[in-house]
């Protein structure tokens, strides 16, 4: 009897065995699948159905993957990045470790931007592989606008952000930086009202085109903005040698715009005009200025000082070589749009070819904000409103952000799109 009872001891032992020996030959025949498990740009998901959006445009890339990933599969000729339109991959590293791979972009992707993701097969380190697939997904913010040819952030600097139109450290009087119009600190560039002042050298090759667009979010201080007699004062809010380039001025009741440029005609002279807006709402055809082809109505909504004083406003100005045409935008809204070709048919204003400076020698070949022209200028130097050592003159006191130049006219609703993108 313990003879059999033995038997079928060693018997049961014999099973338990096989089976586990079984066991183990299943799991090595079935490994973990190699597989995506997760791809994100900071924390959006890109592993979608549909193209994810609002990615942003400093994030790396990342892909978690079921097993470890082997190395040499996943290289930057491998897995490449590309922006809508183009045939080459944006410039980008990429690293492996373990069970992720991430692409890490070389510079900031492009905002408003659609991109293609590409990885091909890969591999993983127990000789698995994957097929290649791709996702496509779109930056966060606004693309760039066609044209641009210079943009200040001011974000703590006067530097050009896309061109070769930065303000020397010698150009820089009297500035700070301080809260942007979304509360941000240092992102905004502060002018006191009766010094400050930044300079842009070559400042023609700003202006000269025969379509220009000036865009700039501006909040215009009215505390202390007074003449010499106390009485409250305009700002200069920027320009280029005044009438013999362009300038933006605000009115000392806040309630007028102006912009004056010179205009290049088409027998190849040159002659200053004045862009002038109050919002009475009259047009050619309603008895104002017969070139006015739209002008806003504000006399019931508090007039322009309710959309400019004491508050951030996005201001856009245009002018339009080709259809001879010049616009003003207040927070993406079109305020006027002035004409030339509604005027009689001898009228040189029909004739209108685009912007150029005047290269006069009372003043400098220098961008300025925070006045209508730099300070080696010496045009109304005299003036107790109009020169720049005159603490009393129409200095620009507030705060001035986002500064564009296109050699573009921009449109409608490329403006709003704009001021959309940025309020």
């Amino acid at each position: 009897m313990k003879h059999l009872f033995n038997n079928w001891r060693s018997l049961l032992v014999l099973v338990a065995l096989f089976s586990f020996t079984a066991c183990s030959d299943d799991e090595d025949d079935n490994p973990t699948k190699f597989e995506l498990k997760s791809l994100m740009a900071g924390t959006v998901d890109l592993n979608t159905a549909t193209a994810a959006t609002n990615v942003p445009t400093n994030a790396a890339i990342k892909a978690t993957f079921s097993v470890p990933v082997n190395a040499t599969s996943a290289t930057n000729t491998n897995i490449t990045l590309k922006k809508q339109g183009d045939t080459n991959a944006v410039p980008a590293t990429v690293t492996t470790s373990g069970m992720e791979v991430t692409l890490t972009p070389s510079a900031p992707l492009v905002a408003g931007t659609t991109y293609t993701l590409s990885m091909g097969a890969l591999t993983a380190a127990d000789g698995q592989t994957m097929a290649a697939m791709t996702k496509t997904f779109t930056t966060a913010g606004t693309a760039p606008l066609p044209g641009v040819i210079a943009h200040w952030s001011f974000d703590g600097n006067a530097n050009d952000q896309v061109g070769a139109f930065s303000a020397p450290a010698s150009g820089v009087v009297a500035i700070t930086y301080g809260e942007d119009r979304k509360g941000q600190a240092g992102k905004a560039a502060v002018f006191n009202g009766t010094t400050s002042i930044i300079e842009i050298p070559n400042g023609e090759q700003l202006l000269n085109s025969s379509n220009f667009t000036l865009s700039f979010w501006m909040k215009a201080t009215s505390a202390g903005q007074v003449d010499g007699s106390g009485n409250p004062k305009a700002h200069f809010v920027m320009g280029l040698g005044a009438f013999h380039g362009l300038a933006f001025e605000l009115g000392a009741d806040y309630n007028t715009a102006k912009v004056v440029a010179r205009y290049e005609w088409g027998n190849g002279t040159t002659s200053p005009g004045d862009f002038f807006f109050n919002g009475d709402g009259m047009t050619g055809t309603s008895g104002g200025w017969e070139a006015i082809e739209v002008e806003k109505n504000l006399t019931a909504a508090g007039g322009m000082a309710a959309l400019v004083k004491d508050k951030w406003a996005h201001i856009a100005v245009v002018f339009n070589g080709t259809a001879k045409t010049r616009s003003l935008y207040v927070n993406g809204v079109l305020m006027e749009r002035d004409n030339f070709m509604l005027l009689p048919s001898a009228s040189i204003e029909r004739t209108m070819k685009g912007l150029k400076y005047d290269a006069n020698p009372e003043v400098e070949n220098k961008f300025a904000f925070g006045f209508n022209q730099s300070r080696g200028g010496t045009l109304w130097a005299s003036e107790p409103w109009g020169g720049y050592n005159q603490t009393t003159a129409n200095h620009f006191r507030g705060s001035l952000d986002e500064v564009r130049i296109f050699h573009t006219a921009l449109t409608d609703a490329e403006v709003l799109a704009m001021y959309n993108a940025e309020k």
